[in-house]
């Protein structure tokens, strides 16, 4: 299913700038009241501010309403998300989670997902993968790197302050890197 007002943002691993890109992405296009979602497969305990808005037997959504804490959630919020989803999910219901999020965003707005298996299920309008050589955890995603993408490294970020992107038409690209 093709979602062109869609990004996903997938990384090599723990600390790649997954949240980070996700935030500059807010924070650039602000006036677009972008929604953001975080999708995680670890079932950890939630923290004050993640207000329970839908569950089943394999996923949980919540939706973020504390800016003032380092979860990545918060900072998307505080980054001027104009609403921010977070989802713990099973394997074999994260298309039916990232679904029932769906029905609660307008169609047409602009979604940013920081969520490498929700690639497996969805083509995004515009697929980030972040890279960076201080990567904890290197995970494999050598399948999401056949998959169409965009390349950003941690240190592109720090040295630019426009990311190369634009919401055309209602699909998000990226004119320097072709995505």
């Amino acid at each position: 299913m093709l979602i062109p007002n869609l990004i996903i943002i997938s990384g090599t691993g723990y600390k790649s700038g997954k949240t980070t890109m996700a935030c500059r992405i807010i924070e650039q296009f602000r006036n677009l009241m972008i929604v953001s979602v975080k999708i995680t497969p670890h079932f950890h305990e939630t923290t004050p501010g993640l207000e329970l808005i839908s569950e089943g037997p394999e996923f949980s959504i919540y939706e973020e309403t504390n800016n003032g804490t380092s979860k990545d959630t918060s900072r998307m919020l505080k980054a001027g998300a104009a609403k921010v989803y977070f989802a713990k999910v099973t394997d074999k219901s994260l298309a039916f989670a990232f679904g029932e999020i769906l029905k609660k965003v307008p169609a047409g707005t602009p979604i940013i997902c920081e969520s490498p298996a929700l690639r497996k299920y969805v083509e995004p309008g515009l697929f980030i993968i972040m890279t960076s050589e201080d990567n904890n955890n290197q995970k494999n995603i050598n399948l999401l790197y056949a998959l169409p993408h965009v390349e950003f490294d941690l240190g592109y970020l720090s040295r630019n302050e426009v990311m190369p992107l634009i919401l055309d038409n209602g699909r998000w690209v990226s004119w320097q890197y072709g995505g």
